[in-house]
């Protein structure tokens, strides 16, 4: 039976999703050395998420070499939009409004980022 894939990640299992889908195909040890300079883990503990998120499908993992190598199998533009709307549901009853005037008051964005922003808002109120 195939692993139903689960659009549910847990913090630690997104960090590793973010290299993926950044990196793309990685093996254990490439993955393990960018989260190391972020927070203090140990190779075992990335090793373990890693299988888990594989029996979840989260990741696939290709075995035919000696070194295996995990590839994402959530999407990432579709996984950032379920999260982003579970969060609107569950944290800001239902206001994407409220979502973004938190982030844009809790966080500095640069000119590139409002203007890009503001002709996003245009394009939607056309």
């Amino acid at each position: 039976m195939a692993p139903s894939i689960n659009l549910k990640p847990t913090e630690s299992e997104l960090e590793i999703l973010q290299i993926l889908w950044e990196k793309g195909n990685c093996t254990v040890r490439d993955v393990h050395e960018i989260l190391e300079k972020s927070k203090d883990s140990g190779y075992t503990t990335t090793l373990k998420l890693m299988q888990i998120m594989h029996e979840k499908g989260l990741v696939k993992r290709d075995t035919s070499s000696k070194t295996h190598i995990y590839t994402a199998l959530l999407n990432q533009q579709k996984t950032e939009q379920h999260l982003v709307n579970k969060m609107i549901d569950n944290v800001f009853n239902g206001s994407a409004a409220r979502l973004v005037m938190q982030a844009l008051g809790n966080h500095t964005a640069s000119k590139d980022e409002i203007d890009s922003i503001k002709k996003y808002l245009d394009e939607l109120s056309k």
